[in-house]
């Protein structure tokens, strides 16, 4: 049982984390920089998290809060999904994290593995009301997260112009009908 000095403990040691992994990524952050920001020992990061790789996994354990589709009109879903994608990396906490997984997927198994994890269990369950064959329901979630996780990667780690300079509705309006396709019209 865990008392609250050791909840108080791992609630810095996650905060430490989250403010790591989202400057330097999964291979730049280490342990004793995590532990000295949370100010404790290093064995206290591997007795609560076991190591690096269970640390990242509990940091980045992002809620998409993806919302209910099926009260989103058919012809808007696609929008609907930009809309809240860039909502989640560009207007709260949390979007560094966010931003943190396309960087570093590329060159993380651990990453990878996570982005795969938190695609499937909230974008597969949250799009499949709204297609009409639920059983494709993880291929076209496949296909959102390319172009999703694509427009991370070339709007935040790239910064590639002109899609870093796009505002928030043309990028709706651009992407969206792409993502109304994997949707609804395969």
């Amino acid at each position: 049982m865990h008392g609250p000095r050791s909840a108080a403990t791992r609630a810095a040691i996650l905060d430490a984390a989250k403010a790591h992994f989202a400057v330097h990524g999964y291979k730049g952050a280490t342990i004793r920089a995590i532990a000295a920001d949370a100010r404790i020992d290093p064995s206290m990061v591997m007795r609560y998290y076991g190591n690096k790789a269970d640390l990242f996994t509990a940091a980045v354990d992002v809620d998409l809060r993806l919302p209910d589709f099926t009260k989103v009109p058919r012809s808007r879903l696609g929008e609907r999904l930009v809309a809240h994608f860039l909502e989640r990396w560009e207007g709260e906490s949390g979007g560094d994290l966010l931003v943190l997984l396309p960087r570093a997927v590329a060159v993380d198994d651990v990453a990878a593995e996570t982005m795969r994890t938190i695609f499937k269990r909230q974008l597969v369950p949250a799009i499949s009301p709204v297609i009409d064959r639920e059983i494709e329901a993880p291929r076209r979630a496949g296909l959102i997260a390319t172009q999703m996780l694509g427009l991370a990667l070339c709007r935040h780690v790239l910064r590639l112009p002109p899609v870093a300079e796009l505002d928030h509705d043309e990028l709706v309006r651009l992407i969206g009908p792409t993502i109304q396709r994997y949707l609804r019209g395969l």
